[in-house]
């Protein structure tokens, strides 16, 4: 068995419920997205830097470990850190990077609470607490919700 199809089985029987699915369906991407935001607020020093560039730092890691996991899944997620990182310059650049902070960090604990409320309905604990890789493998198990979806393979 590939190491993904292992993790996304084992990710896959920590969520059976339908309810917690839908929930994080919708609070996975919310806190990738959170995580992106926060990196991107991380002040740099140096004029040239700009901001952003922690995010492009995490992204560029957490895409490499993707890539090695499944390419087809890291195309997606490389889509999904690029929308990431549109919006959060969209967000900085019209609100300012106060707004973005605050943003991000509400939805994210928000978000979360979300994740904690599916996991009370499922009966079982994140799995994340008994690994924390799975903190990078629910995103990859949102996707390929979405990609058994549309017929694509991973």
């Amino acid at each position: 068995m590939r190491r993904i199809d292992e993790l996304l089985s084992n990710y896959s029987n920590d969520h059976r419920n339908p309810a917690n699915q839908r929930m994080h369906l919708v609070c996975v991407p919310l806190i990738v997205w959170t995580v992106t935001a926060l990196a991107w607020c991380i002040p740099v020093p140096g004029s040239w830097f700009k901001p952003g560039v922690w995010f492009a730092v995490i992204a560029l890691l957490a895409w490499s470990y993707y890539w090695k996991l499944s390419r087809p899944l890291a195309v997606g997620a490389l889509l999904g850190f690029v929308a990431f990182g549109f919006i959060n310059h969209a967000i900085a650049t019209r609100f300012g990077m106060p707004a973005l902070l605050q943003t991000a960090v509400t939805v994210f604990v928000l978000a979360w609470i979300g994740q904690f409320i599916g996991h009370k309905w499922e009966g079982k604990r994140p799995s994340f607490l008994t690994d924390m890789v799975y903190l990078l493998i629910g995103p990859l198990w949102t996707l390929n919700k979405l990609y058994k979806k549309a017929g694509i393979a991973v």
